[in-house]
């Protein structure tokens, strides 16, 4: 994966992971990409204490997926006390990793109850006469 991390990069990403797939639009895929890619900037680490409640929640939802982790730091303040810190950080691997798995076409999706429908011959489909 190249050094910067572009919107379109971590979209594909976001889109191609296993728990966004079957609920995340491409467009809505773009706009969550964008929006995390706000705080990071040219960054790969960001501190915690600059997201709101709803940042979090999407933050976490990209950990979930392998995209996003964390790391703390504790740190000693002038008058003793241990002060942690907490970041997030960006897991290129997983990213590249991510943007390589095809995404399955909307249209070739399918689920338990279409398969059924398939197997079933035709003449199920016809009315019968008692």
């Amino acid at each position: 994966m190249n050094s910067t991390i572009t919107v379109e990069d971590l979209a594909v990403a976001i889109r191609n992971s296993i728990e966004n797939t079957k609920r995340m639009e491409e467009g809505q895929a773009y706009e969550l990409a964008r929006h995390v890619l706000n705080f990071f900037g040219y960054s790969d680490r960001i501190i915690d204490n600059i997201l709101e409640p709803e940042d979090r929640d999407a933050f976490y939802m990209l950990e979930d997926s392998g995209i996003l982790t964390t790391e703390r730091e504790e740190t000693t303040l002038y008058d003793g006390r241990e002060w942690r810190i907490h970041y997030w950080l960006f897991r290129r691997s997983k990213i590249g990793e991510l943007m390589e798995v095809a995404p399955v076409p909307a249209h070739e999706e399918k689920d338990a109850d279409s398969e059924l429908y398939t197997e079933l011959p035709d003449d199920i489909w016809r009315s019968r006469k008692g």
